[in-house]
Parts: C-alpha cells; sequence; structure tokens
C-alpha cells in the first residue's frame, strides 16, 4: 500500500503488538524456535525484525542456541 505522496511501501510491520497479540506471538515464535527454527528464518516469516524476535523469545525466557558450525581445530 503507498501513501498519497509516498513512493514508498508502509509497513505494517512497524505498529506495535502488546498484550494478549504479543503474548499469542511470543507463544508461537517459542515452540517454532524450540523445534529447530532459527531467529532469522522467524523473523523473515513473521516480516520482524531479528532484534524484535530475539528480544521475544529472550523475554519468554527462552534459552538461545550457540552460533552453529563446526569449529576448526590447529593442525598439529
Amino acid at each position: 500500500m503507498l501513501e498519497k505522496g509516498n513512493h514508498l511501501p508502509v509497513s505494517t510491520s512497524s505498529r506495535r503488538i502488546v498484550g494478549s497479540e504479543r503474548q499469542s506471538l511470543a507463544k508461537d515464535l517459542v515452540k517454532r524456535n524450540t523445534s529447530g527454527e532459527s531467529i532469522r528464518a522467524l523473523a523473515a516469516s513473521t516480516g520482524r525484525s531479528y532484534g524484535f524476535v530475539h528480544r521475544v523469545l529472550t523475554e519468554s525466557g527462552v534459552q538461545l542456541r550457540q552460533r552453529g558450525g563446526a569449529r576448526r581445530r590447529k593442525k598439529a
């Protein structure tokens, strides 16, 4: 959707999510994150920022996973 005189689309994700709507979203995000979905994937699918999803998960008491990838060993 474009506002009159504005050539940039209006983002619906910039509105604040509070109260029962936020609790419902938090429940969904926690469930999906604990089943293995990454914060970046959750952010992309909900249209929210990485920081927003991270904050909601930490506020909900989720212990976040460490960053992925195998560690390199020093060659002997």
